[in-house]
């Protein structure tokens, strides 16, 4: 068992976008697969938990992107257990170039679901398992609980399809990532490069089911996307995106 996880990855065609950088979504995708691995490896992954009908779900991430890499980089992905807050167990991440220099970094609050009853349980038992990596921060802010923002107008739906469901029948964290950059201005997003991102998961989101998009602009370079029940005010998600110059 490490203590911290760390893969190298190769930035591939399918990971960047007209630009040739690495895509938010991808960034999600990759922090996600090194959170299973380590999981896995700490004795606290799928295998572990899906006997005693439990499961990790992740309720908040926030991310600051210093520099989009390229496609055909090297990076290392990195990601560690950063002790507890209340229900929620922290965890950071990291994405370094060839030089070592951090060029993504994380930080997200995890559940663990009862996955009969569909509600959180206390993650302390499961917690006392994982090393608690004092002092070793990537993202000391935390992951930021957003708040409703006002004056979103609705420009869109999305429906949970084939393609957006995990293997606990729920749409899959990453997959909200790709709705929240079709609904942002594609050149905008495009042309970025240094940015900040916040996530909240609210409520799941299962086949079938489809969520109202709401989107604005705040401040000078944010925009913030929400998904909503049709009929409803009641959130699935709420993120805030800024571009930082």
């Amino acid at each position: 068992m490490v203590d911290i996880w760390r893969e190298k990855v190769s930035i591939r065609f399918g990971s960047v976008d007209r630009s040739d950088r690495l895509t938010l979504w991808s960034i999600f995708n990759f922090f996600q697969e090194a959170a299973i691995s380590h999981a896995e490896d700490l004795g606290v992954g799928r295998e572990d938990l899906l006997p005693k009908k439990q499961a990790w779900v992740i309720s908040r991430l926030s991310l600051f992107v210093e520099r989009r890499p390229f496609f055909g980089e090297i990076v290392e992905v990195s990601t560690w257990p950063r002790g507890g807050d209340r229900l929620f167990a922290l965890r950071d991440y990291e994405i370094r170039d060839v030089e070592g220099k951090p060029v993504v970094r994380g930080r997200g609050a995890w559940l663990i679901l009862d996955t009969d009853k569909r509600h959180p349980l206390r993650v302390q038992p499961i917690m006392e398992k994982l090393p608690l990596n004092d002092g070793i921060d990537a993202f000391p802010e935390g992951a930021a609980a957003l708040k409703p923002r006002e004056n979103l107008i609705k420009s869109g739906s999305r429906s949970a399809l084939y393609s957006d469901i995990d293997y606990f029948g729920h749409a899959n964290n990453a997959r909200y990532i790709q709705w929240i950059q079709d609904a942002a201005d594609i050149d905008t997003l495009t042309a970025a490069d240094k940015l900040k991102f916040d996530i909240n998961y609210l409520s799941e989101v299962k086949p079938g089911e489809t969520v109202d998009l709401y989107t604005g602009s705040f401040e000078e370079s944010g925009f913030a996307c929400e998904g909503r029940r049709p009929g409803s005010d009641q959130a699935a998600f709420r993120s805030e995106l800024r571009i930082v110059n």
